[in-house]
């Protein structure tokens, strides 16, 4: 599991690089994203890459952004594709995650 990290504005932007978040990636997406959970981390996940995510993907993810919030942090989430943006919406996922079209997005509705 990759994920690729850049700085945009004080901002991370993080692009998960793999077509599946399941059971097999999870453990290893946590092990990557954790290192960047850092005292009031602001991060976006652009999941643009990503076609297939299940329960144990949620579920990292999840972990992930109660993670961020302990520390005063925050996670947004971009670029979902079709199919992962209505698994979100019909798990009502979407009511925790802040979801954007473009990473630009997300950074943009960070109070710079």
């Amino acid at each position: 599991m990759n994920v690729l990290s850049s700085e945009k504005d004080g901002i991370l932007v993080c692009q998960v690089d793999s077509r599946v978040l399941d059971a097999s990636s999870a453990r290893a997406f946590k092990e990557e994203i954790r290192p960047l959970l850092t005292q009031d981390v602001r991060l976006v996940l652009d999941m643009s890459k990503v076609e297939f995510i299940d329960s144990s993907g949620l579920g990292a993810l999840v972990s992930c952004l109660r993670q961020a919030h302990a520390i005063g942090g925050e996670i947004k989430l971009s670029s979902l594709r079709k199919p992962t943006r209505a698994l979100f919406e019909l798990l009502r996922i979407h009511r925790v995650f802040e979801i954007f079209n473009s990473p630009d997005e997300a950074v943009l509705s960070y109070d710079l």
